[in-house]
């Protein structure tokens, strides 16, 4: 466990430095976000057991993870859905060998919604096998204090800021409308 975590540590931060530099943020401010006093982590594992009756069980509700990034590694079973507006709820099939990447509410605040957070859930399959997930979640430190990053000339903040603590806060009052509530 402990290696896996650190070797998923290590992702995250290449693919924050890949994400911050994509929006064309600086070296100075991505070092400062990727490296601000220790990131906050966590390694989740799930188990959804066979359910004869999967309409009759929830597997995990429909929500956005508070985190930067959640790195996923899903077992072959499927369950995890992602919404995509205008088409609904849409299946994303496990691939052997890889991982799936959801961006969290902290980098769609970076990034001022340019990476959209994903509305995700996981329902209950009619497959006659366990579903396992091992979720990690790369977070900033709580006292953090995030707003968007990536403005140009022409471009307005869309958050104010905030620090990690209080969205964390504002989050777990209200869940899914936490972003609205911190939004210009």
């Amino acid at each position: 466990m402990e290696d896996y975590q650190k070797r998923m540590k290590e992702l995250a931060i290449t693919l924050m430095h890949l994400i911050l530099k994509s929006l064309d943020i600086s070296e100075e401010e991505r070092s400062r976000v990727v490296s601000a006093g220790g990131a906050s982590t966590a390694l989740q594992l799930n188990s959804y057991p066979f359910c004869p009756d999967p309409n009759r069980a929830m597997g995990l509700a429909p929500h956005t993870d508070t985190s930067l990034l959640t790195i996923l590694h899903q077992s072959t079973v499927n369950g995890l859905q992602i919404f995509k507006d205008g088409v609904g709820w849409v299946l994303v099939s496990p691939t052997n060998g890889s991982l799936v990447v959801n961006v969290g509410d902290l980098l769609h605040i970076l990034s001022n919604s340019k990476f959209p957070n994903v509305l995700h859930r996981v329902v209950l399959m009619k497959e006659n096998q366990q579903r396992l997930s091992l979720a990690y979640f790369y977070c900033l430190p709580s006292d953090f204090h995030l707003s968007p990053l990536a403005l140009n000339s022409t471009q307005m903040p869309l958050y104010r800021s905030v620090s990690v603590r209080d969205y964390v806060g504002i989050k777990a009052k209200n869940l899914g409308k936490a972003l609205s509530l911190i939004r210009f």
